[in-house]
Formats: structure tokens, C-alpha cells, sequence
């Protein structure tokens, strides 16, 4: 009695195309099928192969490459399948196992519903249209799913399996983003600790030293079947890089940012990393994690390359600091003393050259004089706090009702413009107007709409900024309110009021130096 595989295999693929009532393709049709007919044709069965959720193209599929293995070590005669697509929809793999490698273990291929049999040669032309045909259908599904998800990333729908560390799938429509609490917060925890001078390896060694696990391991310990190819081990620690990659990450900004990568080919498990510009990125889809300000900030610390120390943080005015005259970067040195200098880079590149001059000033001095800088701005900023706000308020909820008002106006003038063109086309049709007629009336009134449609884009751009503006005064209050009565400069304070400082040189007769502070707000 001949022994006889059978194989089963269904994609995910198949089962998007299947409902309750369309159970032909299922695991166990399969099975039931191959079976009869194997009992009917009285073969002993060896062994059922089946791999569920692979692709016909996928090479790894562990089933299939048991049942191989198998048949080269010549434990069965026969392998059974339902339809050759089922075995494989690779070109590739059809002839070198059909036509190569069967016959010479001595191995007959059958697939039922398409009338496949090796054993008859006159058949072996439709074997390969079959696999042919079977390719094209796998190519031409693979561009329409691109197609479809490229359509999904340019309007802001999630299309991954597994949410951003920070995030969930929201249960109702799982391809917008609602926050997880409790990941969010030590994504708020890394940003702060940024700002406060530490740098990405300390900020990773203080969330292993409170036990924190890392993105993969909170995911596997959330249920998720989440596999990161990179990880190099289980135990859940953090590095510089996962910090780094945080840190870079406009999706805690609100932003979806999707096609960092892409497949080779459709036949092909490689991902190709695609340049940045290439990245689809559309704005305020979800609710933000860290405000876009505080985001900008530290984008500007990474930029500049800043160094923590030995106690990993950063001195405290790291990537603020230029040359008044040049523009160049403040370098930091120490002097024999264990007295810490800052000096122009332009001029510390090679001196003799006096490309710029040294612009020498002591840390602790500069220290001292931006510290009451910083007190100055606060105390003015709080003695004019409160008519400020209520005067910057005033004036934007003038200018927003002003505008909001025209807006409407417009809109409802250019649903009037639609409705008198669409009225015009019907009068020509009836032949009240004439085409003439018509044409100079519709081009008279397209650029009314498209003049009507051009200042509606100018309000709506205008809110925007008033929005924004309140938006800022808000945060102004509230850092005024949180800094007003420090006692010493943090990282997180300058970081969060001051965008860059400018050093000048020192005045030789009056000892003078400038120190001029540009401020966030």
C-alpha cells in the first residue's frame, strides 16, 4: 500500500475573502476532502502537513518544510494537495520540486480540483501555466494591497499590526491611536530627563535600575505577540538607541509617521529602510504625548550633538551657547585650576589664523549673569502677567469671532457659486441658456468660487495661528507660575526658556561682555 502527505495551507489572504457562509478554502475542508479521496483510493495516510496563516510565496513555512525533508528521506510516495496553489504560488518552487526533485526521490504530486498529477507528462504544460497564472494573481495582489495602504498612510490610518510604545489601538477603530497611560508616562519621564541634561545610555541605565521593561518586553507582557528582529536578548533592558529612537519619534507629537520601510519585492521578506523625505507624515491624528514645543527643543539638543559628562549629564547650557560674531558653537574647556572656560570653536580650531577671537568666559560666570537674566524675564513677565494675558486674549477672541465669521459668510457663498452653476447646466440642457451663454457664465463664476475658495484657505490659516498663539500664552503662564520662585538654574529650565545664548567679546578698557539670551517665550 502506497503511503500518502497530505498538505494543507490557508493565508491570511484566504481567509480575508471568506465569510460564514464560504467555508470552501478552510483547514478543515481541506483536510476532509484530501482525506476521502486518499481512503478511496485505499493509500495508507502517512502523515496531514498543514500550515495555517502562510503565504503561498512564503519559503519558511515549517509544515512544508518538514513535509520536504520527509520526502527526501522517502517516508511516503505520494503528496495530496487540494488545489497546486495550496503547495506553493512560486514559479520557482513548482519546478524544482514538480518537475526536478520529485521525480528523483520518486515522489508523485497530486492536486484535485485543477486536475494536476506528475505521474502523467502529457499534463506538465498546464502544470506550469498553472504556476504562472498562480505568480501573477500573487503580483497583482501584492500591488493592489500597496495600493490600498498607501491610499490608508496619506490620510493618518494606522496600518501596522502593533501600535508605537506609548500607544494602543483604539477598540473601535483600530487604525487611529489612544494612549496608554501607563507607558506614556515614561515616555514623559524620558523627555524630562533629557531636558535635565541626561543623556540617552544614563537615561537608559536609570529605567533598568527601576525595573522598567523595555517597548518588545512591555508588549509580550501585555499579551501582544510582538517580535522585535533586532533584540538581542529577553531581558527586557533598555539601550541608547531605543532612548534615541524615542526621543526622534513625532508620533508623541500627534503625528502619524508611516513608510519608513518597505519590501524589496513581493516575493522577498527584506525590509529596504527609505530616506526620510520618503516618509508619509500626516499631522495631528491622534492625541499628543509631549507638546510640540518641548519636542522641538530637545530635536535642537540632538542636532547639536551635546555630550553628557561622566555622571551622565550634559553642562548645564549644552548646544545654547554661540559666538555673537561668528555665529559658531561656544567650545568648553578647563583651565589648569579646575576652572571651566568656554571659548568661540572658530577661533579654538587655530588660534593663529584669527579666524574670530576667543570670546572667553567663565562657566560660573555666565552662570551667574543668565541666571538673573532668567529671574528678569519671570519677574516682568509676572508683573505684566495678568493684563497681558487678558489683553492678548481679548485681542485674539476679536480677531478669531471676526474671523470665524467671515468664514462662514464665504462658505455659505461659495454653496450658493455650486448652486448656480449646477442650475446654469441645467438651463442648458434645457435650452434656456445657450452654450455660449453658458460657458461665459461659468467661467464668470468659477473665478468668483475659486477667488471666494483661495480667501477661505487665508482665515483658515489665520485661525490656526491664533490658535496657536493662545496655545502659547497658556504655556507661558504656566512655566512663569512653575519657575518664578527658583532657587538655582536646571537643565529643564534653560532647555524649556531659553532657545540660544550669544557671547560676546570682552571689552578690554570697561571689562564688559555682552551675554544676549533668545528666548523660547
Amino acid at each position: 500500500m502506497q503511503k500518502v502527505a497530505i498538505y494543507c495551507r490557508l493565508s491570511d489572504e484566504d481567509q480575508n475573502k471568506m465569510n460564514k457562509f464560504d467555508e470552501s478554502e478552510s483547514i478543515q475542508n481541506q483536510k476532509n476532502l484530501l482525506m476521502k479521496y486518499a481512503l478511496e483510493k485505499e493509500w495508507d495516510i502517512y502523515k496531514i502537513y498543514s500550515d495555517d496563516d502562510y503565504s503561498g510565496l512564503d519559503k519558511d513555512r515549517p509544515e512544508f518544510n518538514q513535509m520536504i525533508r520527509d520526502a527526501q528521506a522517502g517516508k511516503f510516495q505520494i503528496i495530496l494537495c487540494k488545489h497546486q496553489s495550496r503547495f506553493s504560488r512560486d514559479i520557482e518552487v513548482i519546478e524544482r520540486y514538480l518537475h526536478n526533485k520529485f521525480p528523483q526521490w520518486g515522489i508523485r504530486f497530486i492536486s484535485l480540483t485543477d486536475n494536476v498529477d506528475t505521474s502523467e507528462k502529457g499534463n506538465k504544460k498546464s502544470r506550469q501555466i498553472n504556476s504562472l497564472v498562480n505568480e501573477w494573481y500573487c503580483e497583482d495582489i501584492s500591488e493592489a494591497i500597496r495600493a490600498t495602504f498607501k491610499v490608508k498612510r496619506e490620510q493618518g490610518e494606522f496600518i501596522g499590526s502593533f501600535a508605537p510604545y506609548g500607544y494602543e489601538k483604539d477598540p473601535e477603530d483600530k487604525n487611529r491611536f489612544i494612549i496608554d497611560e501607563e507607558a506614556a508616562e515614561v515616555i514623559r519621564m524620558i523627555f524630562s530627563w533629557y531636558l535635565q541634561g541626561h543623556g540617552t545610555q544614563h537615561i537608559a541605565r536609570l529605567l533598568n535600575e527601576k525595573g522598567i521593561p523595555n517597548p518588545t518586553r512591555y508588549k509580550q507582557l501585555k499579551g501582544l505577540k510582538f517580535e522585535n528582529s533586532s533584540q538581542t536578548d529577553g531581558y527586557g533592558f533598555w539601550n541608547k538607541t531605543t532612548i534615541r529612537r524615542i526621543l526622534r519619534n513625532e508620533v508623541y507629537i500627534g503625528n502619524m509617521v508611516q513608510g519608513k520601510r518597505e519590501k524589496a519585492n513581493y516575493k522577498s521578506k527584506k525590509m529596504l529602510v527609505k530616506p526620510t523625505e520618503e516618509w508619509q507624515i500626516v499631522k495631528e491624528t491622534h492625541e499628543p504625548i509631549i507638546d510640540e514645543k518641548i519636542f522641538k527643543i530637545v530635536q535642537n539638543r540632538l542636532n547639536s550633538k551635546v555630550r553628557s559628562t561622566g555622571q551622565g549629564k550634559a553642562y548645564l547650557f549644552a548646544g545654547k551657547l554661540r559666538c555673537l560674531n561668528c555665529g559658531s558653537n561656544m567650545n568648553k574647556t578647563r583651565s589648569n585650576r579646575d576652572i571651566s572656560y568656554l571659548r568661540c570653536k572658530l577661533y579654538v580650531r587655530d588660534p593663529k589664523k584669527e579666524l574670530c577671537t576667543s570670546h572667553s568666559i567663565r562657566l560660573d560666570e555666565l552662570t551667574r549673569v543668565v541666571e538673573q537674566k532668567i529671574k528678569d524675564h519671570i519677574k516682568r513677565a509676572d508683573q505684566d502677567r495678568l493684563g497681558y494675558r487678558f489683553k492678548q486674549e481679548e485681542d485674539l477672541l476679536k480677531k478669531d469671532k471676526v474671523l470665524s465669521a467671515e468664514l462662514e459668510k464665504i462658505e455659505k457663498e461659495i454653496e450658493d457659486k455650486d448652486i448656480i452653476l449646477r442650475n446654469l447646466y441645467v438651463d442648458k440642457v434645457r435650452g434656456v441658456l445657450s452654450t455660449e451663454q453658458f460657458n461665459e457664465f461659468n467661467i464668470n463664476f468659477g473665478k468668483e468660487k475659486s477667488a471666494l475658495q483661495g480667501r477661505k484657505a487665508q482665515i483658515e490659516e489665520e485661525l490656526e495661528k491664533i490658535k496657536e498663539k493662545y496655545d502659547t500664552i497658556e504655556k507661558w503662564v504656566q512655566i512663569v507660575k512653575k519657575y518664578k520662585n527658583f532657587k538655582e538654574l536646571s537643565h529643564e529650565m534653560v532647555n524649556q526658556l531659553v532657545e540660544y545664548i550669544e557671547i560676546g567679546e570682552k571689552n578690554k578698557e570697561t571689562d564688559e561682555q555682552r551675554v544676549i539670551v533668545h528666548w523660547n517665550y
